[in-house]
């Protein structure tokens, strides 16, 4: 798989809630980053965000492109309130494996 395989894979398994693949994409050292997480580990981040994705309506992939940065992931989603907002997502993957992810999150779209 390439790293840009990698990061769509870790987004099917967040939306199926499939956490056993979503665990085996993701390095023991694994790292999260997002203005409402400083840097958790990945078993914070397996009990306190990956269990959030009910609470989106819809979620879709807008652009995917591995660059010198990583992986930079760019996606609307809608939630359950109608509010649609607009995130990109910077992924490292090394050995097949995500090492870390920062969020960035955009306003109301």
């Amino acid at each position: 798989m390439t790293t840009v395989d990698v990061a769509r894979a870790m987004i099917t398994a967040y939306r199926e809630q499939d956490a056993q693949r979503a665990s085996d994409l993701l390095d023991e050292s694994f790292v999260f980053t997002s203005p409402q997480d400083d840097h958790i580990d990945k078993a914070t981040f397996m009990e306190r965000c990956f269990p959030t994705a009910s609470r989106f309506v819809r979620q879709e992939l807008l652009a995917a492109e591995e660059t010198a940065a990583g992986v930079v992931l760019f996606y609307e989603y809608e939630l359950e309130s109608g509010e649609c907002h607009r995130n990109v997502e910077v992924l490292t993957v090394r050995d097949g494996r995500i090492v870390e992810t920062q969020v960035f999150f955009g306003g109301r779209y």
